[in-house]
């Protein structure tokens, strides 16, 4: 049925009391009638109607329910109450009613009584004015304060409130979700604002932090060579979800799980934010990038016991949360206060319309899925077998072509890398940080563990259908050091964060490569500036899927913060004059990224065999000698040869990261070939990469790695000059 045709089942419905604030009767009185109908269950939310709009949301043990309309978006008070009736308004579990003559841009809230019986779960409070869990917009940042939602009392004047819109009016221009790139996806994880905050972005003041700003900045993104954006939340989040003082910067504490974050929009209109973020998927794709969500399912802004009553613990709280067996307690999983319990029917079903609303409506490419462990838990807690939400994702073929990421582990020790349910979830490789950092700081006993990441980790991805690229190879992303400063620091510095420096890994491998800090050592500065590379091209030259961090390229430090995720300032604002200050950097990413890009064994997605004395592989494994690679505990040096039989431009990358230099003897090239010198971390800009145009002829048997340095050749016709 239509969205048209479903109108004609209010015509008979019975009305529901309606409640007009005093200061607004007058008005209403002059404007048409709107007597609101029965409405009906389906579709949950708000739904505009060419009559009206159908408002429906779910609360199994509520005892009344009141619908709050706001003339505008923050209104003190409401224009108007609507009682709903449960013997007229409701069905079931759900609640509903529709209102004739409203339209897209109405601002509403919800208001729910039930009992308040925290030893059962339950936790209502009628008081407190709620988010739509299905609202497609959220207005009231301006006036939201969220220790009023916190406190006892009527919160109205200072609450969130939901908009309706309607999403078939917006001009697409024919754009699609884009399917996945030929080869291997290179993802740049990056926050929205962050990207174009810092004054040095060069965007208008207006536009500095915004899906609009980051439209002027694709340029770059897209000079880079990245394939894909991936965004860190937003799902619109509570920003005052932070120590005093502090702002919730990261977004990982959402309100709305439909509703992009308002404040990120240039357009404060109330449904605004809406079709800016939609004009920015759209310019993003224009540019052949691909645009992946990181949605935070696990847990939510109303935190533990003493959290606020934003949207979810107002509606249901035993139905939306993870409790303990002593029902006032929320199981935290998270770290953050409460666990989603996304295996209820309910939520499950929330969390499947989200990702469905963002793929139909929104046109996004894909979603990186935060402390995924957690939805594999039951409702008491427990790991699952075969998770109900989990698979539900898997197999809805709305969502078929839509790429699936996840953080395979929970801060309650649940780790599933390599274990992740179903065949489609691809997965942020941990290990394949920890071996990468390990090894380039000097760490013992690391060579075998590198063998086995720089191949796509078939020792951890072991189902029967799986690819090297379901490995996301990472050494820094949003958490953690940036890798500056994972080259810069030994122990983080996290007291800008006012958590007495209890926040953030205390694990972090890093080296700072013999001083603390920053540094006007030429030696040390210049060390730190080959480990980059050196991190840059194992990421690049491993077999997977790679993502790097937005402003690695750059050389961007946090101070050693390796958690800033309450800093909106310098810390995380990308800063442009670095662009041009460390151009060399950029340079080499750009033009290492576009190297591996012509490797065509990289882009091959199917694991790599081994060359043996008996039968020639894609990889053959070496030391300082050909053939001969060294595993002992001491060693420090590993070197491999991608074989390209086709066009036998064979790659040979060595590896040194010990305190000495090495030669490594070379293997033979194929008839008629010549190894040049594509890449050399030891040396500076631009001769540390010369790119696909200009390499180095290599005349010698034999090449000197510098220690702490990697070298790059590959085979080429020695006809060609």
């Amino acid at each position: 049925m239509t969205r048209a045709g479903l109108g004609a089942i209010f015509a008979d419905g019975f009305a529901a009391n309606i409640r007009t604030h005093p200061t607004t009767a007058v008005a209403l009185n002059k404007s048409r009638p709107r007597i609101p109908q029965t409405g009906i269950p389906a579709p949950l939310g708000a739904t505009v109607l060419s009559a009206g709009v159908n408002f429906a949301v779910f609360t199994k043990y509520a005892e009344a329910v009141e619908l709050l309309l706001f003339d505008r978006p923050e209104d003190p008070a409401p224009s108007r109450v609507i009682d709903l009736d449960p013997g007229v308004n409701r069905t079931n579990y759900y609640w509903h009613v529709f209102v004739p003559h409203l339209g897209p841009g109405q601002t509403y809230a919800w208001r729910v009584k039930g009992p308040v019986r925290p030893e059962d779960g339950h936790r209502f409070d009628g008081e407190k004015v709620l988010l739509d869990p299905y609202g497609l917009a959220v207005t009231g940042q301006d006036i939201y304060d969220r220790q009023a939602a916190r406190e006892p009392g009527d919160n109205c004047a200072l609450a969130l409130r939901s908009v309706v819109v309607n999403m078939a009016a917006y001009d697409w221009e024919d754009d699609q979700p884009l399917r996945l790139p030929r080869g291997r996806e290179v993802i740049y994880e990056m926050h929205v604002a962050a990207f174009t905050a810092h004054p040095s972005s060069g965007v208008a003041e207006h536009l500095r932090g915004t899906y609009a700003g980051l439209i002027e900045k694709i340029d770059y993104l897209q000079e880079l060579g990245v394939t894909a954006v991936e965004l860190m939340p937003v799902h619109h989040f509570d920003v005052q979800d932070a120590p005093a003082g502090l702002t919730n910067y990261w977004g990982y504490s959402s309100v709305a799980w439909f509703a992009p974050h308002a404040p990120f929009s240039s357009d404060r209109s109330a449904a605004g934010p809406v079709d800016e973020f939609r004009d920015m998927v759209k310019a993003l794709h224009k540019a052949g990038i691909r645009v992946i969500l990181d949605v935070v399912f696990n847990h939510t802004a109303e935190g533990g016991a003493d959290g606020p009553v934003i949207s979810w613990r107002g509606f249901e709280n035993s139905a939306y949360y993870m409790l303990e067996e002593d029902r006032s307690l929320f199981a935290d999983f998270t770290g953050c206060g409460n666990t989603v319990n996304a295996n209820h029917s309910i939520v499950r079903r929330l969390i499947q319309d989200s990702l469905r609303h963002w793929v139909r409506e929104m046109h996004v490419d894909g979603f990186r899925f935060d402390l995924a462990a957690a939805l594999a838990r039951g409702e008491n807690g427990e790991p699952m077998a075969n998770p109900p939400v989990l698979w539900a994702i898997e197999s809805d073929p709305s969502l078929a072509g839509t790429r699936m990421i996840v953080e395979a582990w929970d801060t309650g020790g649940l780790n599933m890398v390599g274990s992740f349910t179903g065949e489609r979830f691809d997965v942020w490789n941990g290990p394949f940080r920890d071996a990468v950092r390990g090894f380039l700081r000097g760490d013992e006993d690391t060579i075998e563990t590198l063998m086995a990441r720089i191949v796509g980790s078939p020792d951890l991805f072991t189902k029967p259908k799986d690819r090297p690229f379901v490995s996301i190879n990472f050494v820094t992303c949003h958490d953690g050091f940036s890798l500056r400063d994972l080259v810069s620091y030994r122990k983080k510095y996290n007291d800008a964060n006012r958590e007495q420096d209890r926040d953030g890994s205390k694990d972090n491998l890093s080296w700072n490569c013999g001083v603390e800090g920053p540094t006007d050592k030429v030696e040390i500065a210049a060390l730190r500036d080959r480990q980059v590379r050196n991190f840059l091209c194992l990421v690049m030259l491993s077999h997977g899927t790679p993502m790097l961090w937005m402003g690695d390229e750059t050389g961007h430090t946090r101070l050693g913060n390796n958690n800033p995720w309450c800093q909106d300032n310098e810390l995380n604002w990308f800063d442009w004059d670095l662009v041009n200050r460390n151009a060399g950097l950029v340079r080499f990413t750009r033009e290492l990224i576009r190297f591996t890009d012509s490797v065509d064994i990289l882009q091959d997605n199917r694991y790599w065999s081994a060359t043996n004395p008996d039968h020639p592989g894609d990889i053959s494994w070496h030391g300082t000698q050909p053939n001969k690679p060294d595993w002992t505990p001491g060693s420090h040096s590993l070197a491999f040869t991608l074989e390209q039989p086709k066009t036998g431009r064979h790659v040979f990358t060595m590896l040194n990261a010990g305190d000495l230099d090495l030669e490594f003897e070379l293997p033979a090239a194929p008839a008629g070939m010549g190894w040049t010198k594509v890449i050399d971390t030891s040396l500076p800009s631009p001769q540390d990469i010369t790119g696909l145009e200009g390499p180095t002829p290599v005349e010698d048997a034999a090449v000197n790695v510098p220690a702490h340095s990697i070298t790059v050749l590959q085979c080429q016709d020695k006809r060609v000059k």
